[in-house]
């Protein structure tokens, strides 16, 4: 159904100052969250690159959520961080303790830019944005949604391996990144009755007053997986269809 260019690619290993630094610069610029994870831990946190220096080789993370992960640093615990960029899976280890500090009177951590990334390029496949008149209403719910009542939303747009989803008003303190989600339901014509997602981004739009998430499809079953890519190639279909008849 879909192209071998669909697939996802093997990671890379980025190895040089030159490319690391950009692909952490456009980390920062996007103000794309990051997940940190404590080798030894199962709780996740999240933080933001705020600065990125070839020159001086050194980066800074902005302040934990939540701030008591800080502990684990000054205990000088390894932690592995992963951020995601279009697609792109962006992650490397910090082993050496970083320093707490501050820029600009906020709270950070500043370290040596890493020796190594992992680039990863985990979605190449058609990602297809639904018509605002054919948006499907979409529920979050499970055990780890925070407050009270299911998260009511649309689905914008729709891969073979997840979707962007939309919700009025901020959402941002009931939902966590890297949560896994156990109740999600699409309606028709996706049709999906339940399925579990793991949240991999998370942004609050003030101007619109609207919260952004994407999400991952997490263990989907053979029937699902083949409804979703079903439901991809027909909204495929008919972007090329539509393409067409621009000309």
């Amino acid at each position: 159904m879909f192209n071998e260019t669909d697939a996802p690619q093997p990671p890379k290993v980025l190895t040089t100052p030159l490319e690391i630094a950009a692909n952490l610069r456009q980390l920062q610029d996007s103000h794309d969250p990051l997940i940190i994870t404590f080798h030894e831990r199962s709780q996740r946190f999240q933080s933001y690159v705020v600065h990125v220096d070839r020159d001086s080789n050194t980066l800074a993370l902005d302040e934990m959520i939540p701030r008591d992960g800080e502990k684990y640093i000054e205990n000088g615990e390894p932690f592995r961080i992963e951020g995601f960029h279009d697609g792109v899976r962006i992650a490397w280890d910090c082993d050496d303790a970083p320093t707490i500090t501050e820029i600009n009177g906020h709270r950070c951590y500043r370290s040596a830019l890493p020796s190594e990334v992992t680039y990863h390029q985990r979605r190449n496949a058609f990602r297809a944005a639904l018509k605002l008149s054919q948006l499907v209403d979409i529920v979050l719910d499970g055990e780890k949604l925070k407050g009270k009542g299911a998260l009511r939303g649309k689905l914008l747009d729709i891969s073979a391996t997840g979707c962007k989803l939309r919700f009025e008003g901020n959402v941002e303190e009931r939902l966590q990144l890297g949560q896994v989600y156990e109740r999600f339901a699409a309606a028709a014509p996706l049709s999906i009755p339940q399925a579990m997602v793991e949240l991999r981004h998370l942004h609050f739009e003030e101007r619109a007053n609207t919260t952004f998430a994407g999400v991952r499809f997490h263990n989907l079953n053979g029937q699902l997986q083949r409804k979703v890519e079903s439901f991809v190639y027909q909204l495929q279909r008919e972007a090329r269809r539509f393409d067409k008849d621009d000309y």
